[in-house]
């Protein structure tokens, strides 16, 4: 698909190129995720696991023709696992070969200098991300982070560029499009959240999430569709689990059900298949009960 601009796109429009990928979107959504691309700011997602903030950017760069850098965040992460390294092997095998040609302090000199030349440079996500701009930059569970990676995080999305002290500055020619989501395990600072638009992408109500199996999963039975989603909907209103299952879980049952062979759902397969659906042993044992009142003629 070729790469497009947001230049004479509106909310509808966005919504439609999306929902052609398989990726339904409520009009909120549709409205700040046209903003952010109009407007050129950060787009910051939040929301319980599985509610498809992930896939909201991996949507946006399909329907846009462009590529996707993905920066998976983590405990620890700091700015060289964002930005650059070195590549230390093809370096030491660089000055060996120049050590085999011989050479005096000159050629030393130069030899050091060869080192950091740009062949050698490993770019990760961010600093790829400023070269093949245009691009979609997912900055994925930026709150699992710490401050300090927030505050370099900041600092590139107010200018767009890197400088990499052997090489001088990598701009980008275009600002990426950027994608930042966060499971709010911990609440990110005001600085970063003034810098982009911010929406919480809730669990679908019921039509909206039997849509998005039949999107995703059309080989899956209209009818099958709807007891899933319906059963899963049910679950979500028990507080009691540990991780109430979210729309990638709804669509791994349904998946998983239909190469079972159901076409409606039973006591009997739904408890066989429940591997698919929740990830605890505490959550499964009270499913199963939960089951077995909703399923139990």
């Amino acid at each position: 698909m070729t790469a497009v601009t947001s230049e004479g796109l509106q909310p509808g429009d966005v919504a439609e190129r999306l929902a052609a990928t398989g990726y339904l979107i409520d009009p909120e959504l549709a409205t700040v995720t046209f903003l952010a691309l109009r407007m050129g700011r950060p787009l910051l997602l939040e929301g319980e696991p599985g509610t498809g903030k992930t896939a909201l950017a991996e949507a946006i760069a399909e329907s846009l023709g462009l590529p996707l850098v993905r920066l998976q965040c983590y405990e620890g992460i700091d700015a060289t696992q964002a930005l650059y390294d070195w590549d230390f092997p093809r370096q030491v095998l660089h000055l060996r070969a120049l050590e085999a040609a011989g050479g005096g302090s000159t050629g030393v000199e130069e030899a050091e200098k060869s080192l950091y030349d740009e062949r050698f440079l490993l770019a990760r996500p961010v600093l790829a991300a400023l070269q093949q701009s245009p691009a979609v930059l997912l900055v994925d569970e930026v709150d699992r982070a710490d401050d300090e990676f927030e505050a370099f995080l900041l600092e590139v999305l107010s200018t767009y560029q890197v400088t990499i002290p052997e090489l001088g500055t990598v701009r980008a020619s275009t600002p990426p499009i950027v994608v930042l989501t966060s499971n709010r395990t911990r609440e990110l600072h005001d600085a970063l959240k003034r810098r982009c638009l911010y929406h919480w992408i809730d669990h679908p109500a019921l039509e909206r999430e039997v849509a998005i199996v039949r999107s995703r999963a059309p080989e899956v039975a209209e009818s099958l569709a709807r007891q899933v989603v319906e059963v899963v909907q049910r679950l979500r209103a028990d507080t009691g689990l540990v991780k109430p299952p979210g729309v990638a879980e709804t669509l791994d049952w349904a998946r998983a059900l239909h190469h079972l062979g159901t076409t409606e759902l039973d006591l009997a397969t739904a408890a066989a298949s429940l591997g698919a659906l929740v990830k605890y042993r505490e959550d499964a044992d009270r499913v199963r009960t939960a089951l077995d009142r909703m399923l139990t003629p």
